[in-house]
């Protein structure tokens, strides 16, 4: 028998559900803006992917994220790796030798009579520290949006963007493979590292899914050489050194230690290690060790600041410096408080080349003229925003500006 992806429409016996808005979580955004290399839209509107050491489909209706979770080749390891996030629970034995590696559950058996509710309880558990479903975006979204009303125009359209938090580990790794790369080919080099790497977890239609790699394993001394073989170039060498440096010097635990850390010094931490720089620190920072403040800056970060905030505007700067860093994550720290990290990642979703059509419609909905033919003002109230956590911010404003329609020009994937 070949295992199947899971589809919701074969039935929902073969599904748990869990209650959420597409206005908090919206699937179609969140996993390919960047964050996560590991999701693929593998049947319309249904995403797989790899989530502590399990192969998840996700799909949602409305009001519902619904959620599948297949069987792992090796039953030993489930246990281990699920203890990675949240504690764990073996399956039943008996009726895990009656299915199929991997595959669906069948129609015929309850979905999961199988397990116990308190299975059904960690993997609930697991998917709301994930996406972090205790975090209201509604809310942030009026904080935001009363702030800064550039960001309420372009909100109204790109609802439910969410941070994941990630494994330290995997979101480390990752974001070393981003430097001068795009989205696309990030998520090539990211897969073959966890085939290559990976413990195999199950294949489903031809499609072999692998966890992601412990840090031992990418610190062995042969990786660098197998690496620079599969097409990783410079990184290469720059994944062995981290991973290496990482057990060398502070061992397994540190990176998920730097969640309790504050956020500079998690992130000058980061920056010890080979092929850290600011930009991949802050990124680790924001989405797996519970800094939202972080706001990682690169070169699409700062034209959104020039293009939208007239930041700086007319300064002729070529280069992101770390002043330059500094400043503009400290402008929008300002500007949105002590979440900024989780704002500035719906405009960088928005600005993506594969949601431009998204974007045109929330330009669609720009303010019409009134009869003298000016264009109207969108109210933009300008509030107290919360700096705590911010450092100075210096002598820079946030001033938001009510702009003017802007021409939307589809740029290419941006370098991340």
């Amino acid at each position: 028998i070949m295992a199947k992806h899971a589809v919701l429409s074969s039935g929902s016996k073969m599904w748990r559900s869990m209650s959420c808005s597409k206005s908090e979580l919206r699937l179609d955004l969140t996993l390919a803006c960047g964050q996560s290399f590991r999701w693929r839209e593998t049947t319309e509107g249904h995403w797989t992917g790899v989530m502590g050491g399990r192969v998840w489909t996700l799909t949602q209706t409305d009001e519902t994220l619904w959620y599948h979770v297949y069987n792992n080749q090796d039953k030993q390891k489930e246990g281990s790796d699920r203890k990675r996030r949240v504690g764990v629970s073996v399956l039943d034995k008996n009726t895990a030798e009656k299915r199929f590696k991997c595959a669906p559950e069948k129609e015929e058996h309850e979905p999961l009579a199988v397990s116990s509710v308190q299975n059904r309880e960690l993997d609930e558990e697991m998917l709301r520290d994930y996406f972090q479903l205790d975090v209201r975006m509604g809310d942030l979204h009026k904080e935001w949006g009363a702030a800064d009303c550039h960001f309420k125009h372009i909100a109204e359209v790109f609802k439910g963007v969410r941070m994941l938090r990630q494994d330290p580990t995997e979101c480390l790794f990752s974001f070393i493979c981003t430097s001068n790369n795009h989205i696309s080919r990030i998520q090539g080099m990211v897969d073959r590292l966890c085939q290559a790497l990976g413990s195999p977890l199950c294949q489903l239609d031809q499609t072999s899914y692998h966890d992601f790699p412990s840090l031992s394993a990418l610190a062995d001394s042969s990786i660098e050489a197998r690496l620079r073989d599969l097409g990783f170039g410079y990184r290469a060498r720059f994944i062995q050194q981290s991973a290496k440096q990482i057990l060398d010097n502070h061992g397994p635990q540190w990176l998920e230690g730097l969640r309790s850390s504050p956020y500079l010094e998690a992130r000058d931490a980061l920056r010890t290690l080979p092929g850290v720089g600011t930009k991949v620190a802050d990124c680790v920072c924001l989405m797996s060790l519970d800094k939202p403040e972080a706001v990682p800056v690169d070169t699409h970060v700062w034209q959104i600041a020039k293009r939208d905030y007239k930041y700086a505007a007319n300064n002729g700067q070529k280069s992101i410096t770390e002043k330059l860093n500094r400043d503009i994550g400290d402008f929008f720290r300002k500007l949105w408080g002590p979440y900024a990290g989780w704002a500035q990642s719906v405009l960088f979703c928005s600005d993506l080349k594969k949601f431009q059509s998204l974007k045109e419609t929330a330009h669609l909905k720009q303010p019409g003229k009134d009869e003298d033919g000016e264009e109207e003002k969108m109210p933009c109230k300008k509030t107290k925003v919360k700096t705590e956590c911010t450092g100075t911010v210096g002598n820079l404003k946030a001033r938001p500006t009510c702009h003017k329609k802007a021409k939307i020009s589809v740029k290419k994937e941006p370098v991340m």
